[in-house]
């Protein structure tokens, strides 16, 4: 495990280990689900949290300097505190991730659908590549010079260069919000829903809508609706007109009590019910995954239906997380209590459910990343894309 403290640092050691040919696993805050930050092939461990920091702020134009190993919690109090501002960015794993980690994965947090996923906030990064050469990417607002080369970097997970820096789009602290709450009678009906709402325009910072068993796991339905849960935060006139087309496009649901919203802020990110599941002796794990808006009823079905086929399958229940014009996140929980070989099961649960979602035009991942538990569906997810993938990795 080698610990950099700067930019420096990380080129110097890429650059002995690419003479060498040693293995290098970048890492950040190792709050991955997918294990990326296995070292599979030994090697060194590139643990970056000790690039910790935030630099230069610019207040007019909105770009904040942060250094890759800064953990969500002390940017987002920095910036708060002494500017105003905020990116944005609240994943369930805020308090472990960093801002490395989040690019690695091209992550999204809880609010994305008013601020957009973290490769709609990065304006530039400093990256060393495996030769220990540091280049600097970005071109401005919406320059066309070229392709974008942040893209290159952005959800690559380390395989084609170590992220240490980065500047960010933040957005003044907003001045107001707004909670609803919604009830529909089908999940097929909140998608719709939340569709229209889109297409229209809106788009409220939470937008999350439950299957029946999860909305009455976490929600305390009675297992015969699906709950929506509509948060906004932004200027008091965005958030008014934003908040009307929701009401507009709800109004075949029953209006629920705002109040869930508020108990959603205080639990959204315990995970100790999957946990103690575990503890019991069940296979539990999340799977979140991409797909416009046409093929999300049926990916809802299809996947399900996948996972409860497999022998020792439990349950699988799910709820769409991030919206946009064209789709929406879906993010399915699974369990099985198989015995003897756990592997088993959960290989077979991973490969019946991804197979469904490629089958329906679904993307591999929406925000967790490849690592260690999807590189085997990465060819099927490319298609033909793969080896200009291979030809980039061959070059970097």
């Amino acid at each position: 495990v080698v610990r950099p403290t700067s930019t420096q640092q990380v080129s110097a050691v890429l650059r002995l280990c690419h003479q060498h040919h040693v293995p290098v696993t970048p890492a950040g805050g190792r709050s991955s689900v997918v294990g990326a930050t296995v070292p599979v092939f030994g090697g060194v461990l590139l643990d970056l949290t000790g690039l910790q920091g935030v630099g230069s702020v610019d207040t007019v134009s909105g770009l904040v300097e942060v250094w890759a190993g800064t953990f969500g919690p002390d940017l987002e109090h920095h910036i708060r505190a002494q500017h105003g501002l905020t990116i944005g960015h609240f994943p369930q794993s805020f308090e472990l991730a960093t801002v490395g980690g989040w690019i690695g994965h091209c992550g999204a947090g809880q609010y994305s659908t008013r601020y957009g996923k973290i490769d709609d906030m990065v304006a530039a990064l400093e990256v060393v590549l495996a030769d220990g050469s540091v280049v600097v990417t970005g071109s401005g607002p919406a320059a066309a010079q070229g392709p974008d080369l942040n893209e290159l970097f952005i959800g690559s997970e380390g395989t084609l260069g170590v992220v240490t820096r980065a500047w960010l789009k933040a957005h003044e602290v907003p001045a107001a919000e707004r909670r609803a709450a919604y009830a529909f009678n089908t999940f097929t009906d909140g998608i719709e829903a939340c569709r229209r709402i889109l297409r229209r325009g809106a788009t409220p910072a939470v937008l999350r809508l439950y299957d029946a068993p999860e909305s009455q796991r976490g929600q305390g339905a009675d297992g015969t609706y699906c709950v929506l849960l509509v948060l906004d935060e932004s200027d008091a006139l965005m958030v008014d007109a934003t908040m009307r087309v929701v009401a507009d496009e709800c109004t075949g649901a029953r209006e629920l009590d705002a109040e869930l919203v508020e108990k959603w802020l205080h639990h959204r990110n315990d995970t100790s019910a999957l946990q103690a599941l575990s503890r019991k002796g069940f296979v539990v794990d999340t799977m979140e995954i991409a797909a416009p808006w046409a093929a999300l009823p049926r990916i809802f079905d299809d996947v399900r239906a996948a996972m409860l086929a497999v022998p020792h399958a439990r349950s699988a229940t799910c709820h769409l997380s991030h919206s946009y014009l064209d789709g929406a996140c879906l993010y399915f929980t699974f369990a099985g209590r198989p015995q003897g070989d756990l592997q088993t099961y959960y290989r077979a649960a991973w490969d019946a459910a991804s197979a469904a979602v490629l089958a329906n035009g679904g993307a591999l991942s929406h925000h967790h990343g490849v690592g260690r538990n999807r590189a085997r569906f990465m060819p099927a997810a490319l298609g033909s894309g793969y080896g200009v993938l291979e030809i980039l990795k061959e070059a970097f």
